[in-house]
């Protein structure tokens, strides 16, 4: 098809015609960006934790005198194991996805642990059975023998004097790729280097660090005994799924009985990760929104227009007509025009898409925006717009010549 007359039919309409390309460009901004940002919140609701989530309940106990931890706690674990239904029960310092965790710079070397671009690892310590309590799945080695739990200097720090550790398999693998971790020397800060006895299916961490979904599952285990200081407050319970609740219940009223002067807070692990990915869940309804509303605003401003023109052309649509211009010709003459202005659209909006995300990388922490999120919107919105003109370009078509030629 001749495009030369619809590029003079735009030149004379100039200013509409920008307005709907600077829509469009924003919307493929706005879309490419949000879309994105959807999938990234999405990729972290859906992370798996290889852990058993239906049968955990983690009690915080708090308010306790912490000279008295390392008796309280044996004594502790001792009455929670008594409770029927109960499979394991251990302490740890605290749990995946509660935004309370200990983070460390980890290194393969002294000298790695310094460079900046050290991988940031979430730590676990725990005590005995923890494993058992968390249902952690062994790829390779072995877990702690109950030898290598060990104290610690509280008054240095809270590592404890052991020289082991597990590591999930993504840190592992970041670690060390295409490499066996097993045996292999793990440094924190310079001063404590431990050695990998065996690889866990990953374990998601506390909190995220800012450096992309890979490194959510970057955590590693150190075996730990109760010690003064009572660094030790989670209380991990397990249970079948179906006797989670009572098991729970039960629990905490050991403890309670146990302390009573000490704060008890109960909650499943279910509960753990409904309430970290909460605000993640409205956010992505948020961007959703944003795009519908953005997607509307466009096919209406592409309908508005085109009704528009279609309601000055009709005597010309009408000489088309009178000079053997089919509905088919009157209809394509539209789809190409909107067709033009959305390629237009589509080639600022992808140059304004990447502007956005470098921003957003700069100053909000995101990653970088695959490459192929730009051709998924522009197809998007070329079949927005060609939908968005189907009606008017159609009312067009079925303009009658006669009546056409009589308009103004």
């Amino acid at each position: 098809m001749d495009i030369q007359p619809i590029l003079a039919a735009l030149r004379k309409h100039k200013i509409p015609a920008i307005l709907i390309v600077l829509e469009i460009a924003l919307a493929c901004a706005v879309l490419c960006n949000a879309v994105f940002m959807i999938g990234q919140r999405i990729g972290e609701i859906k992370l798996p934790n290889a852990i058993d989530e239906q049968g955990i309940a983690d009690i915080r106990v708090l308010g306790t005198d912490p000279k008295l931890s390392a008796d309280d706690v044996p004594r502790n674990l001792a009455a929670l194991r008594q409770i029927p239904g109960v499979t394991a029960a251990a302490v740890i310092n605290t749990m995946p996805l509660t935004n309370n965790g200990w983070n460390a710079g980890v290194g393969t070397s002294p000298a790695d642990v310094m460079d900046k671009d050290s991988p940031n690892v979430a730590t676990y310590f725990f005590t005995s059975s923890a494993e058992q309590a968390l249902g952690l799945r062994l790829l390779r080695g072995r877990f702690f023998t109950s030898e290598e739990f060990a104290g610690s200097k509280l008054s240095d720090s809270y590592i404890p004097t052991g020289h082991v550790t597990l590591v999930t398999q993504s840190l592992a693998d970041r670690l060390w790729p295409g490499q066996d971790a097993l045996g292999r020397q793990v440094w924190i800060d310079k001063d404590f280097h431990f050695t990998v006895v065996g690889i866990v299916a990953d374990v998601l961490r506390p909190n995220e660090n800012g450096e992309g979904l890979a490194a959510f599952h970057w955590s590693m285990f150190l075996p730990l005994t109760p010690g003064p200081g009572g660094y030790l407050n989670d209380y991990i319970v397990r249970s079948a799924p179906q006797d989670r609740e009572r098991v729970l219940r039960a629990a905490v009223a050991k403890l309670e009985a146990l302390s009573p002067n000490a704060v008890v807070r109960p909650i499943t692990f279910t509960d753990i990760r409904d309430k970290y990915f909460a605000n993640t869940r409205s956010m992505i309804w948020m961007l959703v929104l944003v795009c519908v509303v953005m997607l509307a605003v466009t096919a209406f401003g592409i309908v508005g227009l085109t009704s528009f023109w279609v309601g000055q052309r009709r005597r010309q649509i009408g000489i088309r007509r009178a000079v053997g211009a089919t509905r088919a010709h009157i209809l394509q003459h539209f789809q190409t025009e909107n067709f033009l202005l959305s390629s237009a659209g589509v080639a600022a909006g992808m140059i304004l898409a990447f502007g956005i995300n470098l921003y957003l990388m700069q100053h909000y922490q995101m990653l970088r925006m695959p490459w192929y999120y730009l051709p998924a919107s522009a197809i998007a919105l070329w079949v927005l717009g060609q939908l968005a003109v189907l009606g008017p370009a159609l009312r067009a078509s079925n303009v009658p010549p006669v009546v056409a030629t009589r308009d103004g």
